[in-house]
């Protein structure tokens, strides 16, 4: 493995920040970085861009921060630290988060505390650490990634967020809506190892994080060294089941018993490759990274990276919890 990126002390933190310049978010995200850097002696470029800018700006700020000799961090929700771990794993820089999103399991599964003073204070005496991430084709991810109906779920609960506004209840709304109308089949064949399996599924679902797998109830069986995030990674495929036995899954899963509902399989693996039965003429198939949605070429190709992210972070703290 590669030496670990040393971070000069005088030189400045790198933040990305999701959110448009002047505006109250901004500002009040402006306000909470600047006066941990103060309290703590430290200096910091704060730069502020819009979702459209952001993968840009992520990448200029990882090539500053290895010129620089400091790290690149991640201010926002999954989606921002998916885009800026791009840059960040590609250059090689350290990476430093300041979670904002809802469920955060990137950040709590590595010691990194949600409030956000007390996030930007913990970078400022942190060293970096390597933690594994996860690939599907050239994409990395941090969290999960998935293909089938999670993709739908999560267009459908941007349409639902975007019409009736943010609200824990307008996502299970948006969520209900989904699952129950949830029909289309999705034919995949995959490769692993020496094992080739051609399945129905309603959806494909690969996890990096077991923090999640483990609040669902979902984790797998120990098959394969390591745990998922720390060696390994898991996959969960659900069965086409019809609308009642999806109102129990959803109750199974918000219970945290996910793993005990009928129809869903778990595994582990370290590599696989999925090539789903697509439409003629169509060679790109949706996907989700760490909750956002893109279009990848087929097939795909799932890998733990051998090369790891270097996440500023306690010492004592490894990926696998």
């Amino acid at each position: 493995m590669a030496a670990l990126p040393e971070i000069d002390s005088a030189s400045a933190l790198q933040f990305v920040v999701n959110a448009a310049a002047g505006s109250s978010e901004a500002e009040a995200k402006r306000e909470v970085i600047e006066a941990a850097l103060r309290a703590g002696g430290r200096r910091g470029d704060l730069l502020f861009c819009s979702p459209a800018e952001l993968s840009f700006v992520s990448h200029q700020a990882a090539a500053r921060a290895i010129a620089t000799r400091t790290a690149v961090v991640a201010v926002g929700g999954d989606g921002t630290l998916n885009t800026v771990a791009q840059a960040a794993h590609a250059t090689g820089c350290a990476m430093g988060v300041v979670p904002q999103g809802t469920f955060n399991y990137f950040a709590r599964t590595h010691g990194i505390p949600v409030d956000p003073t007390e996030a930007v204070r913990l970078l400022l005496r942190s060293a970096s650490v390597p933690v594994q991430v996860a690939g599907v084709n050239d994409r990395v991810f941090l969290v999960n990634a998935s293909l089938g109906l999670y993709p739908e779920l999560l267009e459908d609960r941007e349409a639902y967020k975007a019409r009736f506004g943010r609200s824990r209840w307008v996502a299970f709304v948006a969520a209900c809506a989904t699952l129950l109308r949830a029909q289309r089949k999705l034919r995949v064949h995959i490769e692993m190892g020496g094992t080739v399996r051609d399945v129905q599924t309603l959806t494909l679902f690969v996890g990096n994080n077991w923090l999640q797998l483990q609040q669902l109830g979902a984790e797998p069986e120990d098959t394969v060294a390591g745990t998922p995030g720390d060696g390994s990674m898991a996959a969960l495929m659900l069965r086409p089941i019809g609308a009642l036995p999806m109102i129990g899954l959803m109750l199974h899963g918000a219970m945290g018993r996910l793993g005990e509902a009928a129809g869903v399989e778990r595994f582990e693996f370290q590599h696989m490759v999925v090539n789903p039965t697509l439409p003629q003429g169509r060679r790109g198939v949706k996907v989700a990274f760490d909750g956002e949605v893109t279009t990848l070429r087929a097939p795909l190709d799932f890998r733990v990276l051998a090369r790891p992210l270097y996440l500023l972070a306690p010492r004592r703290v490894e990926a696998s919890g």
